[in-house]
């Protein structure tokens, strides 16, 4: 069987690009006798799979595996504004999919629900800590917290700051009263660097990451709205506690591994950060290889 896989979304280090790069390491790993080809333009291939909604074909030459991380912009449209004839059309081109891999139950559900599509149609894979995200020792915390300026004892947020995301709360996390520093990571521009009172990071490689995680009190999550939440999974594999909103589907992704606060309360969020202790609990045992073994089912069950 060759499958052709869009690698385009890969080097972006944000949650997608992270799904992309990740599972496409590990379908190559365990491709086995199956065949594995980067490319967007799908020709003499048995199964086509895009690991996002800009990737997805109207009308594909062979059955198509499309990724749907979330239904965001169609359940908070007055905040993302995405209602054009091209909106649509991506859309109408998931609903054409022979299958739809979704991160969650709760987004499957969600999926059903706005694209009043077949349940059936949709399959359940969860995501994983990138392998290079583990436990870093004192020597390595010291290390990065000199190179990026970092105090001695913090609270950290991870994600993407290229765009203000009205669900993820950063300008108000930044803003409400706390007692520890506040250390944002992720890839920025402009208006991040007008929040008040935080340590920026920029986008920083995974042994850094991995090491600014291990070095944190813990991290907060103060999102309104999620498909998966990545970096909640990627602390505990660093062994750092997680305080989050109380979310379903962060409910269902760590079960009783973080601590809850009700949503929108972030007074409540960063004081029970500044209470987390370590050791955290384990993250969920679903490797990437996992999730790509079970990708692999999926293309086999569309290409018959």
């Amino acid at each position: 069987m060759k499958v052709a896989f869009d690698s385009r979304p890969a080097p972006d280090p944000r949650g997608i690009g992270r799904y992309a790069s990740c599972l496409l390491e590990a379908l190559s790993a365990t491709a086995g006798e199956h065949e594995l080809v980067e490319g967007h333009r799908p020709r003499r291939s048995d199964v086509y799979h895009s690991p996002w909604i800009d990737g997805a074909l109207l009308r594909p030459p062979c059955p198509q595996v499309v990724t749907l991380h979330d239904v965001v912009p169609l359940k908070r449209r007055s905040e993302y504004l995405r209602t054009g004839i091209r909106f649509r059309m991506r859309y109408l081109a998931v609903e054409r999919s022979a299958r739809i891999i979704v991160p969650t139950a709760v987004v499957a559900a969600e999926v059903a629900e706005h694209l009043a599509l077949d349940p059936a149609l949709l399959t359940v894979i969860a995501e994983a800590p990138a392998p290079a995200l583990s436990e870093r020792g004192p020597a390595e915390i010291a290390a990065v917290r000199g190179r990026y300026g970092l105090p001695q004892d913090y609270l950290l947020w991870v994600g993407g700051l290229q765009t203000p995301d009205p669900r993820k709360r950063i300008a108000a996390l930044a803003k409400a009263p706390r007692e520890l520093p506040l250390v944002l990571v992720g890839a920025t521009r402009p208006w991040a660097h007008e929040l008040p009172d935080v340590t920026l990071t920029g986008h920083v490689p995974d042994d850094d990451l991995a090491a600014i995680y291990s070095g944190a009190r813990a991290l907060v999550f103060p999102s309104d709205d999620e498909g998966f939440g990545l970096p909640t999974v990627e602390a505990l594999a660093c062994g750092t506690p997680v305080v989050a909103s109380d979310l379903p589907v962060l409910r269902e992704v760590l079960g009783d591994r973080a601590t809850f606060v009700e949503s929108g309360d972030l007074e409540a969020l960063l004081a029970a950060g500044v209470a987390a202790r370590r050791p955290a609990p384990a993250p969920p045992s679903w490797t990437w290889l996992d999730a790509a073994r079970a990708t692999w089912r999926v293309y086999e069950e569309v290409a018959r």
